[in-house]
């Protein structure tokens, strides 16, 4: 369902158009006489002192067609917030009878910045569907109609539309099923993303190979697909200070290689390339928005088959560091797809610092859950940052340890290092640990594994289940607070 917003000067009909008016937490409507009818009015003030005050929004149903939405608004409200009042509104208002709605923006009395952005960035959020392959489609539209002095700026309204298309971008790419999102596919679509000013770069396996980058290679050498290192440059600023740079896992899907996963659920696999959606994400809405940084987003694209030229457990391969790792499981790919591509971006880029992505390890979800992704560092300064950023935009994240003692763990006797903790135990440190060795030159450097987050089934606040996109706005409200 799509949701087209006008913002006009004009006054819409009140006693015509279903209504969402704002108010104060004791709902106290006597701000409204000169935005509604004499008898709206009246048949609202009748009719308020039976509703549950419990609740933020209220529904009037004037008529069978038409409806007057109350939304409350309390003291001290964040943006996330507001954003989640828009979703809960969505989901009121989805369901109408007649889809066009009005929005006085004059009926709000709180001092709020962007509040009416963020309530319709909260509406837009919430409406994502994944309806592509689906014989019947919803051709619903609703249409928003706003007038008022307290609408976003056009500046604003850009930025909210970048964010949206970067998150939906996002999603669009989790939600494909793997027949159709394998790697040379994905590897054509970013390529696509150079019409909005983007600088992208497709390393093949022939480059790839030349570059000794055998630890990715080696995760996508079962299947009939290509595998690819590709980059995104985003240079929104004239002088060539060190770029931020952000890597993704793009494994298309994951099998599990020769060390194979149980059947039950393998289908959820094809969102083991969600760290590689969110970068692109990001890149995308960064070049929309036209940001005032220098970016760069690498990913590693691969599909884990289980094929007559599969990697084998037992297997050593040496990597683009030219540190070597033994093999011992085919299954933990995803940290050998980063590892090439931590320090090849670390080299090429010599980035401020680096935020990368993955899917890594279903222990994260035993730890956290859904609702926090973890969070590994070897800087205090960044770790923070994104800690906040995090809670401002509720893409919360939780710091969890790196020690050396946890080195032994992954230290091999056949080679510089083995891919898993054989022992056992303390699965998503030894996997952040095992990252940590190919940031070579100190590097600030962050691992967000986001097991938990990209996939709900349940649905959020403000996705609707399936795909999340999450990250794209907690790493964009990053650099919006502490890099532009």
């Amino acid at each position: 369902m799509n949701i087209k917003i006008n913002f006009k000067k004009q006054v819409f009909n009140k006693s015509n158009e279903n209504l969402i008016l704002f108010v104060d937490e004791n709902f106290k409507i006597s701000n409204l006489k000169k935005n509604i009818s004499n008898s709206d009015y009246s048949y609202i003030d009748d009719l308020i002192k039976t509703k549950d005050f419990k609740k933020k929004i209220v529904t009037f149903e004037i008529s069978s067609k038409r409806k007057i939405i109350l939304i409350s608004l309390k003291n001290n409200l964040t943006a996330s917030d507001v954003e989640n009042l828009g979703a809960d509104c969505y989901e009121i208002i989805k369901v109408s009878k007649k889809l066009n709605f009005g929005i006085n923006s004059d009926t709000i009395i709180k001092k709020s910045k962007n509040l009416i952005g963020h309530f319709l960035h909260g509406m837009k959020l919430k409406s994502y569907t994944f309806e592509k392959y689906k014989s019947k489609k919803t051709e619903k539209n609703i249409f928003i109609d706003v007038i008022g002095k307290n609408i976003p700026t056009k500046k604003d309204q850009l930025n909210f539309s970048a964010i949206e298309q970067g998150t939906f971008y996002a999603r669009d790419l989790v939600s494909e099923p793997g027949n159709i999102l394998h790697p040379d596919e994905y590897a054509k679509r970013i390529k696509s993303l150079k019409k909005f000013g983007l600088k992208i770069n497709i390393y093949d396996e022939k480059k790839l190979k030349k570059l000794g980058m055998n630890t990715l290679l080696g995760v996508g050498q079962g299947s009939i697909r290509g595998s690819y290192l590709v980059t995104m440059e985003w240079n929104g600023l004239k002088n060539k200070s060190k770029p931020l740079a952000f890597v993704g896992k793009g494994v298309c899907f994951d099998t599990g290689g020769i060390s194979l996963k149980p059947a039950k659920f393998m289908e959820d696999m094809t969102y083991d390339m969600a760290g590689s959606a969110v970068v692109v994400g990001l890149m995308k809405n960064l070049a929309l928005r036209k940001s005032k940084i220098n970016a760069v987003g690498v990913v590693g694209l691969v599909e884990n088959m289980p094929g007559g030229n599969a990697q084998r457990p037992g297997d050593i391969v040496k990597s683009y560091s030219g540190k070597t790792v033994e093999i011992l499981n085919t299954d933990a790919e995803g940290r050998l797809v980063l590892a090439d591509a931590l320090t090849y971006t670390e080299k090429k880029f010599k980035p401020k610092f680096i935020v990368d992505l993955a899917t890594l390890t279903g222990a994260i979800i035993v730890s956290l859950g859904s609702e926090y992704a973890g969070l590994f560092s070897n800087n205090d300064k960044l770790s923070q940052q994104l800690i906040d950023a995090g809670k401002n935009v509720e893409e919360k994240v939780w710091r969890m340890p790196l020690n050396k003692n946890y080195d032994k763990l992954i230290d091999s006797k056949n080679a510089d290092m083995q891919n898993i903790n054989y022992v056992g135990g303390a699965g998503s440190t030894t996997a952040a640990q095992f990252l940590q060795r190919f940031i070579l030159n100190k590097t600030p450097w962050a691992h967000l594994d986001i097991a938990g987050m990209a996939f709900s089934k349940y649905g959020g606040a403000l996705n609707s289940g399936g795909a999340t996109g999450y990250g794209v706005r907690l790493l964009n409200k990053l650099i919006e607070d502490y890099y532009e």
